[in-house]
Parts: C-alpha cells; structure tokens; sequence
C-alpha cells in the first residue's frame, strides 16, 4: 500500500480549512485516511499551522510521501528538517581491491616497456 501525507478538504462552502492526513494513495481525497496529523487553516492572517511532528515524522520514516503542499508545510512546522537531519547520508561503495591491483599491474609494465624501448 502506498501511503501519502496529504491534505483533506474539510470546513463550509467557500471557506475551506483542511486537515493533513496519512492515506492510501488510491483513496479519494476527502475519503477514508489512516491517521490525521495535523491541521491548516489558510484563511486566517496568519495561516494556522498544526502539525503533530512526532506522527509526521514516523510516517516519513515508514516510506510515506507528502504531497508539494503537505511538505512546505512540513517545512514550516520543522518536521522536514527533523526528518533530513535524521537520514544518514550512504557512503560510497568502496571499490574492490583485486581491480585497483590489477590496474596498476597493467600500468607498471606498459611504463618499463616505454623505458625499454627508449
């Protein structure tokens, strides 16, 4: 199952407020979620922004993926940079020793051949 972090449109006719839940990726916007996880208000000066970074951020881990909008938000609650700093960045695959000897056994006779020859 693919999960999203989304936003889910609640609030009357022309005067939305959503909800920033964690769904399935196949189920319909404003239909069934798994868990909430915060809320946003775009119509109040300024915007309301609540979101419950623990949750956010366990989802985050668990693979699910915000949308465009759920991340700035995330960025704005501080939940994204929890989550960046917290992912150990991969080390290079060191590379095989048999290929840096045999490379450099190659390279040895083709520069006594040189000399050699001159």
């Amino acid at each position: 199952m693919a999960v999203k972090l989304r936003l889910m449109r609640m609030g009357k006719k022309k005067q939305p407020t959503y909800r920033i839940v964690a769904a399935d990726s196949h189920s319909p916007r404003d239909g069934r979620f798994i868990e909430i996880v915060g809320i946003y208000g775009p119509r109040s000066e300024p915007s309301v922004v609540e979101i419950d970074n623990a949750k956010a951020i366990a989802w985050l881990e668990k693979g699910a993926q915000p949308t465009e909008t759920v991340q700035k938000l995330l960025v704005i609650s501080g939940a994204w940079e929890t989550f960046s700093a917290g992912k150990t960045p991969k080390a290079p695959k060191p590379k095989p020793e048999a290929k840096k000897a045999s490379s450099t056994a190659k390279a040895a006779p083709t520069k006594a051949a040189a000399a050699a020859k001159a």
